[in-house]
């Protein structure tokens, strides 16, 4: 019988973290990006965006709070 491949994680990501290497302020827009592999300027300009409204600057606040840290 043939086997069941199991899958490997031991090189990707393994869930939403915040980014050490990829910060501004929290690291939430450089942990976004490299889980969803985008460009981190796309992210930091929509949470820019977001940022005008109170909900897009407490939705970063809480995100910040969390999402843990690589």
């Amino acid at each position: 019988m043939s086997e069941i491949p199991t899958p490997d994680y031991s090189g990707g990501s393994k869930g939403l973290h915040r980014s050490r290497n990829n910060r501004m302020i929290m690291g939430v827009c450089g942990g976004i990006s490299e889980h969803y592999n985008i460009n981190s300027t796309i992210v930091r300009i929509v949470m820019v965006l977001l940022g005008f409204s109170v909900i897009g600057i407490l939705g970063y606040i809480v995100m910040g709070l969390i999402i843990p840290e690589e």
